[in-house]
């Protein structure tokens, strides 16, 4: 059989590209390298449903992000999938961080956060009686749901509509035929008219295989967490971030309150030496060397060198990271958290050592290819399908394929 579309990659963004695809061609299959679906960004996600506070106005992120946040309450709701639209507090610490939580707020209402509420010192504790700070940002569209029961159900839609899902599927080779694609895999060569690639960790790398320049290298950072332990998950209600530090591309170490209970703490952000590598140890020659010769990691580097020690740092001592947390809630103490798991999130990199702020999606004739999607994809995933399957439909010259 030779599929209108094949997507590579089972993550949430694959699927629900597959899954929007569907009203306008019923043959599309989806390869996944592993032997199940979400095995990597999306299996470690740490579940966060995020309102659109943080992006830049106008970019895909901000547009994508709330769309796709309404998008997923009402999926979940239709489907039955547990989550819960609980809200965050993003807390200022610091005088300094006062002018910073101001253009976070003045943001997220450009974004359309129209919900916003501002907080003094003294209204912290209604809603998290443990966080201390000197003001606070109330965001009530957060909450928390479990992606990768979201993917599955993603997968269900594409399987009742006709799409086909193999696992154990890794592409080895793409090579062109005379009516479009032939894809080596480890389940056998499948054909396909075109391409869309949402590999995420190997983004970059299957976009070569496929022939194409995708003009960014992916530079991998593992995030780490610590949990609370069982007598201590009172310390946080919902969740809990910082002002985040525009110096620094990610977020901070924050507490997430779980669906089964749980609290996770952290991440934290460090460099990690293997694509697929969820421990301090883990560490691949290739992933390494890949880091090492991207252009402009080495002036990304010394940019961000006293930051990147830090978080190396922290990752290694656990009364360094406990301190981080203690900014938010001073009650912790090293004996209330225990190691969690850890995650790595693909980041894709230009080559003036730029990380790349919003999605970014490359065209080729008979491709399409996803070269950034970290967080919020998962949030916006609906919405991002719904943006490739547009795409896709005008540049593969798709169509209703009968009716469904």
């Amino acid at each position: 059989m030779t599929y209108d579309v094949v997507v590579v990659g089972g993550g949430i963004v694959g699927l629900a590209t597959a899954r929007a695809l569907l009203p306008l061609t019923r043959s599309v299959a989806v390869l996944e390298a592993e032997d199940h679906l979400a095995p990597h960004q999306t299996g470690h996600n740490s579940g966060v449903l995020h309102s659109g506070l943080y992006y830049k106005p106008g970019s895909l992120k901000a547009r994508l992000c709330i769309q796709g946040r309404l998008a997923m309450v009402a999926y979940c709701r239709e489907k039955g999938i547990p989550h819960e639209v609980c809200g965050k507090l993003v807390v200022a610490t610091h005088e300094a961080q006062l002018q910073r939580l101001d253009a976070l707020e003045a943001r997220g209402r450009e974004n359309g956060l129209t919900d916003l509420r501002r907080l003094e010192a003294a209204e912290i504790a209604a809603f998290e009686p443990h966080a201390a700070g000197i003001a606070a940002l109330l965001v009530p569209g957060t909450g928390i749901v479990d992606y990768t029961a979201v993917t599955e159900a993603y997968a269900d839609d594409v399987r009742t509509e006709g799409g086909d899902i193999l696992t154990r599927a890794r592409v080895r080779t793409v090579r062109r035929a005379a009516d479009g694609l032939v894809l080596e895999s480890e389940r056998g060569a499948v054909e396909a008219r075109n391409l869309i690639g949402c590999a995420g960790l190997q983004a970059d790398r299957f976009a070569r295989l496929s022939g194409v320049d995708p003009g960014v290298s992916i530079i991998p950072f593992r995030g780490e967490y610590y949990e609370l332990t069982a007598s201590r998950r009172s310390l946080v209600r919902n969740l809990i971030y910082p002002v985040p530090d525009p110096a620094f591309p990610f977020l901070g170490v924050h507490f997430t309150r779980k669906l089964s209970g749980g609290v996770e703490a952290g991440p934290n952000a460090v460099l990690a030496f293997r694509r697929e590598g969820y421990t301090k140890t883990s560490f691949s020659v290739r992933d390494a060397l890949s880091i090492a010769l991207a252009p402009g990691f080495w002036g990304f580097a010394r940019k961000h060198l006293r930051m990147g020690l830090g978080e190396f740092r922290r990752s290694f001592s656990r009364s360094l990271f406990v301190a981080a947390l203690r900014e938010l809630v001073p009650e912790l103490t090293g004996d209330d958290v225990v190691p969690a798991g850890a995650g790595v999130r693909a980041q894709a990199m230009d080559r003036q050592g730029r990380l790349v702020d919003d999605f970014h999606l490359v065209e080729a004739e008979r491709m399409l290819h996803v070269l950034n999607a970290p967080s919020p994809a998962a949030t916006a995933s609906l919405a991002i399908g719904q943006e490739i399957a547009r795409r896709a439909a005008s540049l593969f010259g798709l169509g209703r394929a009968g009716p469904r």
